[in-house]
């Protein structure tokens, strides 16, 4: 069994956000993005991909097409594929978020 502790994984950097791995096959992946206030992740899309974006610390502003929307600690939000998403850490304090992303990115080119 591949079991980890997803809190021992947590990784910040002051110059950019983290993205920390945490599982990945030929079908999807799972990462951890933990960002120090004032970190995002621009807004961007997928054409054949849908991302998950799960708070499991803090708060962080997620955009999902023309909607943004602030989401705490246990919320969760679909981008479904071709739909613009990003997330940014506008607050005072770190922010760690949950993000699946399915079919693997490299999987559907």
């Amino acid at each position: 069994m591949n079991a980890k502790k997803v809190r021992s994984l947590e990784s910040f950097n002051p110059k950019k956000m983290m993205k920390v791995n945490i599982f990945e096959t030929s079908r999807f992946f799972c990462d951890l993005y933990c960002l120090l206030p004032g970190q995002s992740q621009k807004v961007h899309s997928h054409a054949l991909n849908d991302k998950l974006y799960y708070i499991l610390r803090g708060e962080a502003k997620v955009t999902v097409g023309e909607s943004s929307q602030t989401l705490r600690e246990g919320e969760i939000v679909l981008a479904s594929a071709g739909e613009p998403h990003g997330v940014a850490n506008e607050s005072e304090a770190e922010a760690v978020c949950l993000v699946f992303m399915a079919p693997h990115p490299e999987a559907s080119h």
